[in-house]
């Protein structure tokens, strides 16, 4: 009888336990709960966290979604479930990722200053390159516009019987404002019949017109086809003759051997027109044309 007795008080407890267990655990559905799960044999526990859905005491299990997915977890494994706190795992989860994206955007941003350093630096460079080459383009125009040659007059000496003339001085000097022109680079084109190119013979030069004049001061024998001469009228630093260099107030004569420019002829005939053109290496050129007299009355006559 008495055994009978705690046979009953022992179920009754049990049933109450598991009215208890039951009536918590309906108590947990819909809710974010920690449950730890303890499979048989197996020293450690696990735990999964998630919202209970549903608890099936037929079947025995429950059934959780955790970050993980849908999944199911047997009651008999279970040791502990207790309610957590799901906004608190959300708002960490939350800040880590905002970490992570700030973290993000500032290599973002780092990556964009390096970027602009790198462009700006590029445009610096391009810039400078091209005030550099507009300052060059601008200095050689200037160049271009204020350099130059001016011829101021061309005289012919005739031969002695003044059939035709045999030589050519030309007076040359710069335009007002200009640079300094080099001679050595400078070329004479002549057309007549043909066209001839010459240049300075360098060892055909005079600083000054002895007693015989102008047209008696260079060695002929160096003033050819292809060459011609040149005396220095008016040069205080000696330019012309150092360094071939026609100055700002300097003034020349160019002497040229028409006999062996126009071998055909062997000079310049009676109303012939000759046209020239002196061409420095920077600026304007130097434009004359000439007719030669129909008659000479001296040997030095203006053309």
């Amino acid at each position: 009888m008495l055994h009978d007795l705690n046979c009953h008080v022992y179920n009754w407890q049990e049933w109450k336990v598991k009215e208890m267990t039951k009536r918590y655990m309906e108590r947990l559905v819909g809710r974010y709960c920690k449950i730890v799960t303890k499979e048989p044999g197996e020293e450690r526990a696990n735990v999964v966290t998630g919202t209970l859905e549903d608890v099936d005491y037929k079947d025995g299990f429950i059934l959780v979604d955790s970050p993980q997915g849908l999944g199911c977890l047997r009651i008999d494994t279970i040791i502990a479930i207790k309610p957590g706190n799901k906004h608190r795992l959300e708002t960490k989860k939350s800040a880590d990722d905002e970490a992570a994206v700030g973290i993000g955007t500032l290599i973002v941003f780092i990556a964009l200053i390096l970027v602009a350093a790198v462009a700006a630096s590029v445009i610096m460079q391009t810039a400078e390159n091209l005030q550099q080459r507009a300052y060059a383009v601008g200095k050689q125009t200037i160049r271009d516009v204020s350099s130059g040659i001016k011829v101021i007059s061309v005289t012919g000496y005739a031969n002695e019987n003044k059939t035709k003339i045999d030589y050519l001085a030309i007076a040359i000097a710069p335009r007002a404002g200009s640079y300094d022109i080099d001679l050595n680079k400078t070329l004479l084109y002549l057309q007549l019949n043909d066209f001839s190119v010459l240049s300075l013979n360098l060892s055909s030069k005079a600083n000054h017109v002895p007693e015989g004049g102008v047209f008696n001061t260079l060695d002929h024998s160096l003033l050819n086809a292809t060459n011609f001469g040149v005396i220095s009228i008016h040069d205080r630093d000696d330019s012309i003759i150092k360094t071939n260099s026609l100055s700002n107030t300097d003034q020349a004569i160019l002497i040229v051997n028409l006999t062996a420019v126009l071998p055909t002829t062997s000079g310049l005939l009676p109303g012939e027109i000759l046209e020239g053109k002196l061409v420095p290496d920077v600026g304007s050129s130097g434009i004359f044309v000439v007719q030669s007299p129909n008659a000479y009355k001296y040997r030095v006559c203006d053309l």
